[in-house]
């Protein structure tokens, strides 16, 4: 089945945010006067929307405390983003040429906000071959919702079965696969094999430069 368009995760599939998202979290809810959770915690909440990843770690968090909280968070990454600067995982940069080169069309689907995932684009060179972008602050609901997926279809002008959505944690396969399109799995994010296969993933890859098989 050929592939005319790629639906790609950010964080943890095309670049290494891992320590950047860890230390932000941990300085932020220091300074909110909550004990920092574990980077294994923090971790499993890459790749939702920041208000729901904290009230993930913290339930009992009073709902007027949210808007402070991620004020805060904010304040701080944009300390540590120049500190701890993100990169692009292996053959990235590389893969993501050849493919867009190939005449596919390549688009980002992140939780992310919109402006901090344009900047990184920026940054790291890449920007050029995404043809759409869409942070959390684009929808209403967020992954793994199959609204960010159809959006991006919608204003694409694609079918399903022309997609195929990449991401390194379930929440990206299973929006993928609510939306009716394939999806593929990268094991060298923050999640890993088994939970990739569980969430039902069609392909599994160990390196991004193996999407160019499966397209």
């Amino acid at each position: 089945m050929s592939t005319r368009l790629l639906i790609l995760d950010f964080d943890g599939t095309l670049a290494d945010t891992r320590e950047l998202i860890v230390r932000t979290n941990q300085e932020a809810m220091l300074r909110m006067h909550y004990p920092p959770a574990d980077e294994s915690s923090i971790v499993a909440t890459i790749g939702v929307p920041l208000k729901e990843g904290i009230l993930t770690m913290f339930p009992d968090i009073p709902e007027e405390q949210i808007p402070e909280w991620i004020k805060t968070y904010r304040e701080v990454f944009d300390i540590l983003k120049v500190q701890i600067i993100p990169t692009l995982f292996p053959n990235v940069r590389e893969t993501l040429s050849a493919i867009h080169d190939s005449g596919i069309l390549l688009s980002i689907a992140s939780s992310r906000g919109s402006k901090s995932l344009n900047d990184f684009l920026r940054d790291m060179g890449i920007a050029r071959y995404i043809s759409y972008v869409l942070g959390a602050d684009n929808v209403t609901r967020a992954k793994p919702h199959p609204e960010p997926v159809l959006k991006t279809l919608h204003d694409l002008s694609c079918d399903a079965s022309e997609a195929m959505v990449v991401g390194d944690m379930p929440v990206d396969v299973q929006m993928g696969l609510a939306a009716g399109a394939r999806t593929v799995g990268v094991t060298y994010g923050n999640s890993d094999r088994a939970a990739l296969l569980s969430a039902g993933a069609d392909y599994i890859i160990d390196d991004f430069s193996e999407l160019t098989t499966r397209v």
